[in-house]
């Protein structure tokens, strides 16, 4: 039984910090690719950033120099933190797991999701 748990969600203003965590479980964390999705009302779901299993990282260009993903595997936890958040990041922010398979279908997980908003 493979679970995603997203916390540290939340309202937020202009400017402002928010630190996303995700606890994954019945996976061997370790071996897979963490990623951060994201999805606003009436659009596409996006990419925010990934991780991959030997801590090299992507960030979309619109977060790029404001989010830092990390992942503790000790812990198994991947986190995102988000700094000078805009209006325009807010969204539903999903957690996925990823390891591709050559001879097999790929392992792909997803977490039930945390809303982050920012206004004033």
């Amino acid at each position: 039984q493979v679970q995603l748990v997203e916390s540290g969600g939340g309202l937020v203003q202009p400017g402002g910090s928010l630190r996303l965590s995700c606890a994954a479980s019945g996976i061997i964390f370790s071996t897979y690719t963490m990623g951060w999705y994201r999805q606003a009302p009436g659009k596409q779901r996006e990419l925010v950033a990934h991780i991959t299993t030997s801590g090299d990282t992507y960030y979309t260009d619109s977060v790029k120099g404001r989010f830092a993903i990390s992942r503790n595997n000790a812990k198994n936890t991947v986190y995102l933190q988000m700094d000078s958040l805009k209006p325009e990041d807010t969204a539903d922010y999903y957690c996925n797991a990823r390891k591709i398979f050559v001879l097999r279908t790929n392992d792909d997980y997803w977490g039930q999701g945390t809303q982050v908003t920012v206004s004033s």
